[in-house]
């Protein structure tokens, strides 16, 4: 099996290459873990609130630099939702991203759904969907709802 279920644990894949395990690199880790599709600031600021007052949190630089290689490593994806900063979440459970460009609400789904479409972009173009990377829009149920019934 290959794929982020059966990638070594942080320590090692970063002892690989030469590098070590840092609390920092952990904290960021397990931000993008609690947040489930976080920004980089939004990220940053859940670090900022666990150090509270007098503690200390990474800065953004370090932050955005801890993104990149952890997304390397392949254990944090990062997906674009339409405008403004991408946003990252654990690479061991891949999902489509569904967008309501209504309300703004985030929805994860099964990436199965777009088996059909995805067989047809590699037959007829030889494309690959990175489904880590999908991110759809349109409108969610509740705003369908509303629009239907005002």
């Amino acid at each position: 099996m290959s794929g982020p279920e059966s990638a070594p644990p942080l320590a090692a894949q970063l002892r690989a290459r030469g590098l070590r395990l840092t609390s920092q690199r952990q904290r960021v880790l397990a931000a993008v873990a609690a947040l489930e599709h976080g920004t980089p600031e939004e990220i940053h600021a859940r670090l900022r609130e666990e150090a509270g007052p007098g503690g200390a949190a990474p800065d953004t630089s370090t932050v955005y630099r801890t993104l990149e290689l952890l997304e390397r490593l392949g254990l944090v994806w990062h997906t674009h939702l339409g405008k403004g900063a991408p946003v990252y979440h654990a690479a061991q459970h891949p999902h489509l991203h569904v967008v309501c460009q209504s309300c703004g609400q985030v929805s994860s789904a099964d990436p199965a759904l777009l088996d059909g479409a995805a067989e047809r972009l590699a037959a007829e173009l030889g494309f690959t969907v990175d489904v880590g990377h999908v991110a759809l829009s349109g409108t969610c149920r509740a705003c369908s709802e509303k629009e239907d019934h005002p």
